[in-house]
């Protein structure tokens, strides 16, 4: 993957600043290989520290919108009258129309006053922009690798035990180890992520002429899941023992489908605990809160104390915002699963 004209850019900014310290970062680059990420640990640095001066000078250049002399919100917002002076003004000026100078504030009134820009946002306003966006978009930015890493081992944890499952059956039809790594690598529709690491163990046998234990060996230190590092020992460890292939991989995708079994009955009991939850929260406790507010009305008319806002309030905000938070859970819980 060529890099992009961002990066590129903020290669040549930077790139030479960060490049010792960049490379000696073990943690970094082992991230940018786990999440296929092909750069140098220099350039990603260098990306990461230009894009949040960026995103620090758009921050600051927001904030100071506020802080703009005549302009600016702050001014703008002090240059209004503030509506408690309103009344008296005006009864200032029906009464005495003979002092009435349009030439002074508020056309002279004694009472004329201006709004006041709270001095508790003004430092709120210059410590997000200052202190909080930078150190946010930095942290941000630098955890990029780490995200992708994370994401990409979740997701080959997915595809792993389907992916396994056509290693053995690949396998029991006599098929060799880089046959069955190219038709994974040639199926990334079916099995994602796995399909990458494949490719690598691919190229690595048929392009740069390493043997199959080797290939494994560097494909153990790429591997951004813990299941496919085991996988790829375990191969190592078969074929340094001389062991078959067939009945590792087959062995393998038991397990794998096990442990998939596991994880999904997991997902179905947390939705499962879920819906019940919902049917206690969501429909259950605002008709009873309902229907008991009605009988405290009819006997004793304390309910008469709710204000018709309230009610409104409870009924058109409160319960739709239950549907709304429950609907957002399946929702975030589903795609976790989704492949």
């Amino acid at each position: 993957m060529d890099l992009t004209a961002w990066q590129r850019i903020c290669h040549r900014l930077l790139g030479g600043v960060f490049k010792k310290r960049a490379r000696a970062d073990k943690e970094l680059s082992d991230n940018l290989v786990k999440a296929s990420m092909p750069m140098m640990p220099e350039v990603y640095m260098a990306t990461v520290f230009v894009t949040t001066i960026v995103i620090t000078a758009l921050g600051v250049g927001f904030v100071a919108l506020f802080f703009i002399p005549e302009i600016g919100v702050i001014d703008l917002w002090e240059s209004q009258q503030d509506p408690a002076s309103e009344a008296p003004c005006f009864e200032w000026e029906y009464w005495y129309p003979d002092r009435i100078d349009e030439s002074k504030p508020g056309n002279g009134c004694p009472d004329y006053k201006t709004q006041v820009f709270p001095p508790v946002l003004k430092v709120l306003l210059v410590a997000i922009g200052a202190v909080i966006v930078p150190i946010v978009a930095w942290r941000f930015n630098k955890s990029g690798a780490e995200r992708e890493a994370k994401r990409r081992g979740d997701m080959i944890e997915k595809y792993l035990p389907y992916a396994a499952s056509y290693t053995a059956a690949m396998s029991a039809a006599n098929a060799t180890p880089a046959k069955i790594f190219r038709s994974l690598a040639m199926n990334k529709d079916i099995y994602g992520d796995v399909a990458d690491d494949a490719a690598m163990v691919y190229r690595d046998v048929t392009l740069l002429g390493y043997d199959l234990i080797t290939a494994m060996k560097l494909s153990v230190d790429r591997a951004a899941s813990v299941w496919l590092t085991e996988f790829f020992q375990g191969m190592v460890g078969t074929l340094t023992a001389g062991g078959q292939l067939k009945l590792y991989f087959l062995n393998r995708a038991e397990h794998y489908m096990r442990e998939n079994r596991t994880r999904l009955g997991q997902f179905l009991e947390s939705i499962a605990l879920l819906a019940e939850s919902y049917i206690v929260v969501a429909v259950a406790m605002p008709l009873f809160l309902i229907v008991m507010l009605v009988i405290m009305f009819w006997v004793s008319g304390s309910g008469a104390e709710m204000s018709e806002g309230m009610l409104y309030g409870i009924v058109l905000g409160f319960v739709p915002m239950i549907h709304v938070a429950y609907a957002v859970l399946v929702y975030t819980s589903s795609k976790e699963q989704e492949m």
